[in-house]
């Protein structure tokens, strides 16, 4: 079996973008994340962004939780014609939304409605009123939770805010959760059911104190969180013949478009947990790049039951640069 040692965590996740100029602002002056690293290559660059921390501050990217990396194929953002899937429409849907937990939701919201940020959901929409769904400039939704951190009426601190989670539909939750708990060494934090609407919610997320129960986890303390990964299982789809399963966000089959990319797991050292998932899953493993392989070296990613990717990497990933 894998073993997961104190090292492992949830470092990314994975946006293509058309406009860095645009999108790159819109995090920064909107939610408060910092740009942390830029990796150009020779046909694409990466963003990563952060909430910087006097724990993180001293780490490499890669060796955190909580990174928003955003791909930006060079050129895109000059074609009239280039779009992207933002994963909630009809046809296409999978990834659904990236989480940022606030200290004041209702003041965040006011202050990103006064900087004219678009919303798919405001807080007095709808049955839910301590949710909200804003829009980034490519579509995709950011859901604000509110985690209490130092709240204080009136104000908003983005200090307080945190890159919480990554929400993704999947098929067959007893699939899924066997590949992140077992394969990758995800905890299972919380499961939330909504009987009326039919579905339920899976989350996960990296713990190593070995008197940690499973599915216990509070939702102040959840939301206290960064590197989660939010499953989402519509019930029935497990045992639906004519359910064609979720788009991964990197298929352009049948007409699909792209746009989300990956997560990301992190360790000390991922060329072992390659090797060790190879040797005990085998053919099992559906690896779309294996360790060390590829262009970019010293990484893998590997396929989930409904093919979204994980990328795995070190801690050290890029430290020279």
């Amino acid at each position: 079996m894998p073993s997961f040692d104190n090292s492992f965590l949830m470092n990314h996740t994975c946006l293509r973008i058309k406009d860095p100029k645009v999108s790159i602002p819109f995090y920064t002056e909107n939610f408060g994340f910092k740009l942390v690293n830029t990796f150009k290559f020779e046909t694409f660059t990466l963003y990563m962004l952060g909430y910087e921390t006097e724990e993180n501050k001293h780490l490499n990217w890669s060796a955190r939780p909580g990174i928003l990396e955003l791909c930006h194929n060079h050129g895109v953002e000059n074609d009239p014609e280039y779009k992207l899937n933002h994963g909630n429409g009809t046809e296409f849907r999978g990834f659904g939304h990236i989480c940022v937990t606030v200290d004041n939701i209702e003041v965040a919201e006011k202050e990103l409605l006064a900087k004219d940020v678009k919303f798919q959901k405001k807080l007095s929409d709808g049955r839910q009123k301590n949710i909200a769904f804003a829009l980034d400039p490519n579509g995709y939704w950011i859901e604000l939770v509110e985690n209490g951190i130092n709240k204080k009426d009136a104000t908003s601190d983005k200090a307080s805010y945190k890159f919480n989670h990554t929400m993704i539909r999947v098929k067959d939750p007893k699939k899924s959760l066997d590949f992140y708990r077992n394969v990758l060494g995800f905890k299972l934090l919380s499961t939330s059911e909504f009987p009326e609407a039919k579905f339920t919610l899976y989350f996960l997320g990296f713990e190593h104190d070995p008197s940690y129960t499973e599915n216990s986890e509070t939702k102040p303390n959840q939301f206290y969180r960064e590197g989660i990964v939010e499953l989402t299982h519509n019930w029935g789809t497990e045992s639906d013949p004519e359910f064609k399963g979720y788009h991964n966000g990197n298929s352009t089959e049948n007409g699909a478009i792209q746009g989300y990319g990956h997560t990301c797991v992190s360790c000390k050292d991922p060329a072992t947990f390659c090797k060790q998932i190879e040797e005990e899953y085998g053919d099992k493993a559906d690896w779309s790049l294996k360790w060390d392989q590829g262009n970019i070296k010293k990484i893998a990613f590997i396929r989930d039951p409904d093919g979204y990717s994980v990328e795995i990497l070190g801690h050290d990933l890029f430290a020279d640069q």
